[in-house]
């Protein structure tokens, strides 16, 4: 798994806005930066909705620093798309599809009970416009939320 201090993993993978787009994470950084990505495991699930929502009710914070959020699952481009529009998310929503990214990043997990493999821990990190993460926190219990007010510290802190 990536931790603060690494340089971040490259993607390039689709993104969804109001349409479906690509996204390159080292084409993005300069302009960006800090970057948030919010990894979850699944679109329309309870604790990913709020916390998409969260992260939306909150965007004013990130944008006063010129942070910009996605959130990232592996979803398909266009369940994304639904998603978003059906919770007014202004922020873009990557899909990691072919499930390379959470690879890359360390946080693949299983629902062996439920049998579906494969999607993202909830997991943040915070990639500053030079390519190294400053700020990474992981959860193994998809139920737990992460702490939004550190987040928010953590992108003012490195402006």
């Amino acid at each position: 798994m990536v931790d603060v201090g690494d340089i971040a993993p490259d993607f390039t993978a689709p993104l969804t806005t109001g349409d479906i787009e690509s996204i390159t994470l080292s084409d993005r950084l300069e302009a960006e930066a800090p970057v948030v990505l919010a990894f979850f495991p699944g679109a329309f699930t309870g604790v990913c909705t709020t916390e998409m929502c969260t992260f939306q009710d909150r965007l004013s914070a990130f944008e006063a620093v010129d942070a910009t959020v996605y959130g990232v699952s592996v979803d398909s481009p266009f369940s994304l798309k639904e998603f978003r529009s059906q919770n007014d998310l202004s922020f873009d929503l990557v899909s990691d599809f072919e499930k390379e990214i959470i690879d890359q990043y360390g946080v693949r997990m299983d629902f062996e009970e439920l049998g579906v493999y494969g999607v993202a821990k909830r997991s943040v990190f915070v990639v500053e416009a030079d390519g190294t993460i400053s700020y990474a926190w992981v959860s193994d219990d998809p139920g737990v939320e992460p702490d939004y007010d550190e987040i928010e510290a953590a992108v003012d802190t490195g402006n």
